[in-house]
């Protein structure tokens, strides 16, 4: 027998944690709530801040110089045009960032046969081992965090996984990645630039 609320209808479901059901004009109705958007952020900010700082000395590279190491290794060789596009940032941006990363010996430029105006840019051996040492010690991080979490939990975590990956991406169309955009500025992360298997 279905209980009933007192008015002959069953009773409306629970609203989902973290959701508002409050009314307020510019907020859709069933959208999480600010406080559950802003609970997100920070958890997401923090574990990337731990992850970071759980792969020692990465020789104190920049979030920006890291993200274009580790896309030169998925993409590369390419013109530093081409990386900048990727990067979506302008390209005398991106040359200021890879000069120091060849410096280092972890990125290598070698002039592009098909133009000889241009050069192509792809990762050293030793740069290869940095990304992969930093993989390396985020995972075993992630994984010492994981053990901890009861069967229940980390089933709700995996079931969690396509859902997390939908907002690694904007809706609608792409942004001009070859615009000519200004520099990475973030304050807080975004997708881990060295998140390779």
């Amino acid at each position: 027998m279905t209980e009933l609320d007192g008015r002959g209808a069953p009773p409306a479901a629970a609203p989902a944690p973290g959701r508002d059901t409050t009314a307020d004009p510019g907020h859709s109705a069933g959208a999480p709530s600010p406080a559950a958007v802003s609970r997100l952020r920070l958890i997401v900010a923090r574990l990337y801040r731990q992850l970071a700082q759980a792969s020692g000395s990465d020789l104190d590279l920049t979030y920006a110089q890291l993200s274009a190491l580790a896309r030169t290794q998925e993409h590369g060789p390419l013109r530093i045009g081409e990386l900048a596009a990727y990067e979506q940032v302008a390209a005398p941006s991106l040359t200021r960032t890879v000069t120091p990363l060849a410096a280092a010996g972890l990125i290598r430029k070698q002039p592009d046969p098909s133009d000889g105006r241009s050069s192509l840019v792809s990762v050293t051996e030793e740069g290869t081992r940095l990304l992969e040492r930093i993989r390396r010690q985020r995972s075993e991080l992630l994984a010492r965090r994981m053990s901890r979490l009861t069967p229940e939990q980390s089933d709700t975590l995996l079931a969690a996984l396509p859902v997390l990956e939908l907002l690694l991406t904007e809706q609608g169309p792409e942004p001009d990645a070859g615009a000519g955009a200004e520099p990475d500025t973030r304050t807080e992360p975004g997708p881990d630039p060295a998140a390779g298997s």
